[in-house]
């Protein structure tokens, strides 16, 4: 009997013993496919030698350092490697064990920020509908899933949560992208009049909406408009790319895409690629310097800050990461893979929308293509996708409740981006067995 704490009481799980490449295996040797990065982290793959010997390395010559006291090498170089690639005036890395305390971090950094500017009115956070921010208290009230947030909500901050930028379903007939994604952003300026403008501190926003919306990507000129309401009102931007970070949608930075620059920005997941549990806050320059010039001290911390061995792991996958040209290839294999999605399910009828950005892309399941009805939400479909995928060996994240938290499904594919095209061609007859079997 397992006295492990498990996701699900009543499922027991395969023990995983090994990984290859993009495949997994169970100790009763079973293969799957991990069509899904587990959870959009294996960025890289399983059994990457080079970033396994920079782990070792690391052990056998400092484990821990506690950042009260010191700091680390491979901490104070991969600081320095994201900064250089990162966007606009982004200047300081904060370093922490994964997407929920980055998430976390950012809101608090932002209300420090106006507390230490003389602005301590400045407290109303605003984020989206059918977001995900993380599990911790802070980062799940900004999240926008209710399905997630139901039975803690006592427990919550109270956040503003506003419409995503969701084209599928939210675009008026006859609306052109660009004026749908105007009209959209506007939201954010109506919520913030509302609240009072000197009163709100922040908007927290996915640049590509991953688990609770299925990788949805903003029309363009929406994060543009955004971030020119932001500075109107004098609002700060915290982009979260924990999932869809770190090359996953052809950038490095997926906010690149969009052609902005926040003035914080999570990142998780890739970022260690799940050779070491690791997350970061990233900041600009002005906002770093109102802490040093104000109180000199952000008050906030964790005990595996900057953890040595995990920065040591997150340094090798950024280098092979730009030194590979991976976000580049990702890219590329993302267009792959949304051909191969297309061609196998663009008529399909029970398929309303394939989209994403590079290999994050998303599969929105319907009852009726023409009315865009999801399927009752007491099929649970998405968990039915899930066990016949796994069954047909193949990792994907199929979500419920992609609509309001509680209609709607989806499946969210992240494969590792050295996905040959023989193994995407392997992900989609999979996935399509997994959903004709779960079909009612």
């Amino acid at each position: 009997m397992s006295h492990v704490f498990p996701r699900h009481c009543h499922k027991t799980p395969p023990v995983a013993v090994r990984g290859e490449g993009c495949y997994l295996f169970d100790s009763d040797g079973r293969k799957y496919l991990d069509g899904s990065g587990g959870a959009a982290v294996s960025c890289l793959g399983h059994g990457d030698a080079d970033v396994i010997k920079a782990v070792q390395d690391q052990v056998a010559s400092l484990a821990f350092a506690h950042t009260g006291f010191l700091t680390s090498e491979p901490a104070e170089a991969l600081a320095d490697l994201l900064v250089a690639h990162a966007p606009g005036n982004i200047d300081r890395v904060y370093f922490v064990s994964g997407g929920s305390e980055a998430t976390e971090a950012a809101i608090k950094l932002a209300r420090q920020y106006f507390v230490e500017k003389g602005a301590p009115e400045r407290r109303h956070l605003i984020a989206r509908k059918q977001s995900y921010h993380g599990n911790t208290l802070g980062a799940l009230a900004a999240g926008g899933n209710a399905l997630r947030k139901r039975q803690f909500a006592p427990l919550l901050i109270e956040v503003s949560h506003i419409a995503p930028c969701y084209e599928y379903m939210l675009r008026d007939a006859g609306e052109s992208a660009t004026d749908y994604g105007q009209r959209a952003a506007q939201e954010l300026e109506d919520e913030i009049l509302r609240l009072g403008p000197d009163t709100v501190m922040a908007f927290m926003a996915e640049p590509v909406v991953g688990a609770t919306l299925g990788a949805v990507p903003a029309v363009a000129g929406y994060f543009k408009r955004i971030r020119e309401i932001c500075d109107q009102h004098g609002v700060l931007l915290i982009l979260d790319e924990v999932m869809c970070g770190m090359g996953r949608t052809g950038h490095l930075f997926a906010c690149d895409a969009d052609g902005i620059v926040p003035d914080i920005l999570c990142i998780a997941k890739g970022l260690g690629a799940g050779y070491q549990p690791i997350g970061a806050m990233l900041c600009t320059d002005m906002i770093y310097d109102a802490i040093k010039d104000g109180s000199g001290f952000f008050q906030h911390g964790h005990t595996y800050l900057g953890h040595p061995v995990a920065a040591a792991a997150g340094l090798a996958v950024v280098r092979k990461i730009l030194d590979q040209n991976l976000a580049q290839r990702s890219a590329a294999q993302g267009e792959a893979l949304s051909k191969a999605l297309h061609d196998r399910f663009g008529q399909h009828p029970h398929v309303g929308d394939i989209r994403g950005r590079g290999l994050f892309q998303g599969v929105e399941l319907v009852a009726d293509r023409e009315t865009k009805a999801p399927f009752d939400s007491t099929h649970g479909l998405a968990g039915k996708i899930k066990s016949a995928a796994f069954e047909a060996g193949l990792i994907c994240y199929p979500m419920p409740g992609t609509r309001d938290g509680r209609m709607g499904d989806h499946v969210l594919l992240a494969p590792p981006f050295i996905i040959s095209n023989a193994q995407i061609d392997e992900l989609v007859d999979k996935l399509g067995t997994a959903i004709e079997a779960s079909l009612p």
